[in-house]
Formats: structure tokens, C-alpha cells, sequence
């Protein structure tokens, strides 16, 4: 079951529900997208038709964003839990270690960001397979590569042979990417875009303490530590409450 919050598509699943839906992917014929919706990227979904046909792909779409989910209870939808893409990533890495599955890292544009995540990912996780990692390539907005770098990329990635493939281009330029490679990935189960997860687990910068993430209020303080982001804290949430607000 799913539900709509303008025009994006949200799985209604909790924490528990979305990872049993991630095991039957591991164990069952087919390629799946995994993909985390937030209010900043609703938003941009509306200027960009491409990206709001790849996020409505997604097999399994979580609200990651407490925007969302209000706006969802507002609509009297019940059932649906907030689940952060890091989190959810973690889940992802502990289910791998349980299976013996293989985990490849994609994106950060930082081999050494990418690289202490690969490390960190492993202390945390002791039978973790790692497989590969590789900072990525200059993804434009469409999701394309240049043809040379994508030849490289994915030929590296079908070599390593993961079944796990987690993708750290950024909004947007990530979930494209996805769509548009993972069916030349054949060994790859489950692909999901993970925006900033490598750059909290890589060190490149601080998450928000426990307290404000549980009462979703991450984006103040990342405005307070990064006020450069101030325009896209903007769009997720006073632009995203107005376009509710408009289209309801």
C-alpha cells in the first residue's frame, strides 16, 4: 500500500516492515531501487519531471523526512513511520553482514570520505562483506556520466559483483543514476540512494545528536552548522509547506 503526498509516491511501512520488504528483495529473483524521499526532494520533484518518474520507480519508497510525515497524517493516512536514510542504510549493512550479501560504496566524490566509511561500516558490522568502494564520478543532473568514466565505473562494479549497491551522489543526480544503470549491475539486488549517509560515517561532517533527530529537527541543525545550506533548508520546509498548503 502506498500514498501519495504531492504526487510522490511513500510506502506506508515502519522500520521493521521496510527491512523484512529489503530481505524478500535479497532473496528473490528481480533488481530493486531503494529510495528516501524527503521534503527538499518533493519539491524539486515538482520542477523536474524526469525526477519525479524515477522516485515514483522506486520499489520501495521511505518517508524520510518529518515533513512528510505530517503531511501524510494530515491526509488521515496512518501506518507510515519516518525512517532516515542513514538509519535505514545501517539496516541495510547489519542484514548484509547476516547473509554473507556484498556491499559496494558509490559516491561522496572523496576517496578518503568514502574510504573511512567503508572502514567505519566495518567496525560496526565484524562480518561485513566490503567489496569495493569508489568516490564516483561527475554525475551532471540528468544522472549521466561522461561515456568513458561510466564504461570504467560499471565494468569495476560488475567485477566486484555486489549485491548491495549504495549510492552517495547527491538528490536527484543519484536516484537518475540508479534508473538509468542499475540493469547493466546484474549481480546488484538492492540499489538505494543514500545522499549525505558517507559524509556523516566518513567524518566529513557532524550528525545532529540523537534528541533533535528523534523530533526531526536535523535541518536546524544543519543550518546552524553549515548556514550556506540555507536555501535548500528553505525549500524543505517552508517552499514544501507551501506547495501543500496550495495543493490541497
Amino acid at each position: 500500500m502506498d500514498q501519495p503526498v504531492l504526487g510522490i509516491r511513500l510506502d506506508l511501512v515502519n522500520r521493521a516492515a521496510a527491512l523484512a520488504q529489503a530481505r524478500m528483495f535479497l532473496n528473490q529473483p528481480g533488481q530493486y531501487r531503494i529510495y528516501t524521499p524527503n521534503p527538499e526532494m518533493i519539491v524539486l520533484a515538482q520542477q523536474d519531471e524526469q525526477f519525479r518518474e524515477v522516485l515514483n520507480r522506486g520499489d520501495l519508497n521511505l518517508c524520510d523526512g518529518v515533513g512528510l510525515y505530517w503531511a501524510a497524517r494530515f491526509q488521515g493516512v496512518r501506518g507510515l513511520q519516518r525512517i532516515t536514510g542513514t538509519d535505514f542504510m545501517l539496516d541495510l549493512c547489519r542484514l548484509a553482514a547476516e547473509q554473507g550479501r556484498g556491499i559496494y560504496l558509490l559516491g561522496s566524490g572523496s576517496r578518503e570520505v568514502v574510504s573511512r566509511t567503508a572502514g567505519r561500516l566495518q567496525q560496526m558490522f565484524a562480518n561485513l562483506r566490503m567489496v569495493g568502494f569508489n568516490p564516483g564520478p561527475a554525475v551532471d543532473a540528468k544522472g549521466e556520466v561522461a561515456e568513458a568514466e561510466a564504461r570504467i565505473l560499471i565494468n569495476e562494479i560488475k567485477q566486484k559483483q555486489p549485491e548491495i549497491l549504495l549510492v552517495a551522489f547527491g538528490m536527484g543526480k543519484q536516484e537518475k543514476w540508479i534508473d538509468r544503470n542499475l540493469g547493466a549491475l546484474p549481480s546488484v539486488k538492492i540499489a538505494m540512494g543514500v545522499g549525505g549517509a558517507f559524509d556523516y560515517l566518513g567524518g566529513r561532517v557532524g550528525r545532529a545528536p540523537g534528541l533533535l533527530r528523534k523530533l526531526g529537527l536535523e535541518w536546524l541543525y544543519r543550518l546552524i552548522r553549515e548556514p550556506w545550506r540555507a536555501r535548500r533548508i528553505f525549500n524543505a520546509t517552508a517552499r514544501f509547506v507551501y506547495l501543500y498548503i496550495k495543493r490541497s
